[in-house]
């Protein structure tokens, strides 16, 4: 099955992270505890990502990723290999909705740079294996850092010198990711959300920022980042409330940023959470004015295995329509199935239905 679709984001599409099977999580494991060298988990991601490829192109999907599966976090793994930042082992994990995550954090310790990096070279093998496909490439947006980073004062006394610094980083990586190869590059951003929720504003005020100061500075940084990329690259945007073991943590729907989303970040599409009530309405997306902007509309939850109907997602694509043609819509579930390793509490086999279901009612609503 082919989507005639000349640029991703495609009209069935994905966020990224697949779950990870237990030959990896065991690789991984002896490989931590030293049983095992790192070649061989490195050949066992290549075996078990060749063969999260082949059947994600075998249910129709004309973008695969590696699933995240080189990965702890979805996040982390990438800030740290920028130069400048440093992982630590933090007093307690992420909060989510009674439940947190393994304790880590990272840092600033040096001025901000890319000079190089681990995952380009993850990205070559996914697109070494990709064949017809499109290999789509997922990190984290350079404002993942400033959110969930600690910032050295002494690096960087001057927070502008900071965002600078950032987005110059972020305009090589691009680059670099360009001349790998990558024609399809994702960022991915929870800041967004928190700053559609009231409870995660108020946190954020009581820590000295400014939410809706917050909102401009970052899409000035995206903008940054992206100034001067590629032409015949698509970047699109993933925003989420959360997602660690089937749960989340920001709750509100898009009103808050919705203006400065939709007219000031320079991206091609934005992958956005519509999974639950917990999102809002499609209200916000009467800010999308933009005739190339595509807005992919995750209504299918990698939370739980229950399946969708697929009649309901039709209605709801239909209801997105009053504020954005259906030429610029898509469909995608609302977020990955492994934001980290340790995976939603779905099966595998779950996770490729809710795909497949993905892909057959894109081919019905858009006909191809």
């Amino acid at each position: 099955m082919t989507q005639f679709v000349e640029r991703p984001p495609f009209r069935a599409d994905h966020v990224g992270s697949l779950l990870r099977p237990p030959r990896l999580k065991d690789a991984r494991q002896a490989r931590e505890a030293g049983r095992i060298p790192a070649e061989e988990l490195a050949r066992i991601e290549d075996e078990e990502i060749a063969r999260i490829v082949r059947q994600q192109r075998d249910i129709g999907l004309s973008a695969v990723t590696d699933g995240e599966f080189r990965r702890a976090w979805w996040h982390f793994d990438f800030l740290e290999g920028l130069d400048g930042v440093e992982p630590y082992t933090a007093q307690q994990g992420i909060q989510f909705h009674q439940v947190q995550t393994r304790a880590r954090g990272i840092r600033v310790a040096g001025r901000i740079d890319f000079t190089d990096h681990p995952m380009l070279a993850h990205f070559r093998y996914l697109k070494s294996v990709a064949g017809d496909a499109m290999a789509k490439m997922t990190i984290p947006s350079p404002n993942m850092l400033h959110f969930r980073g600690e910032l050295n004062p002494r690096v960087y006394p001057d927070e502008d010198e900071f965002f600078a610094d950032l987005a110059a980083a972020y305009r090589k990586a691009v680059r670099a990711f360009h001349a790998a190869g990558c024609r399809y590059l994702q960022l991915d951003d929870t800041s967004w959300a928190y700053l559609c929720s009231e409870e995660q504003r108020a946190q954020l005020r009581a820590k000295g920022w400014d939410p809706d100061r917050l909102a401009h500075r970052y899409a000035r940084t995206l903008q940054e980042a992206l100034a001067g990329r590629p032409e015949d690259l698509t970047v699109t945007m993933h925003i989420c409330r959360g997602n660690f073991r089937s749960t989340w943590i920001a709750s509100g729907g898009y009103e808050p940023v919705a203006e400065v989303l939709f007219t000031q970040v320079p991206v091609d599409g934005f992958f956005l959470e519509y999974d639950s009530d917990r999102a809002g309405g499609f209200e916000p997306l009467r800010f999308v004015e933009r005739p190339d902007l595509r807005i992919v509309l995750g209504l299918v939850t990698s939370k739980f295995g229950e399946l969708e109907k697929a009649d309901d997602l039709k209605r709801r694509i239909d209801e997105a329509t009053r504020f954005v043609p259906l030429e610029q819509l898509c469909l995608s579930p609302q977020c990955g199935f492994a934001s980290t390793e340790e995976g939603n509490l779905l099966t595998e086999d779950d996770q490729w239905r809710k795909l497949e279901l993905v892909v057959r009612v894109a081919g019905s609503v858009w006909g191809w």
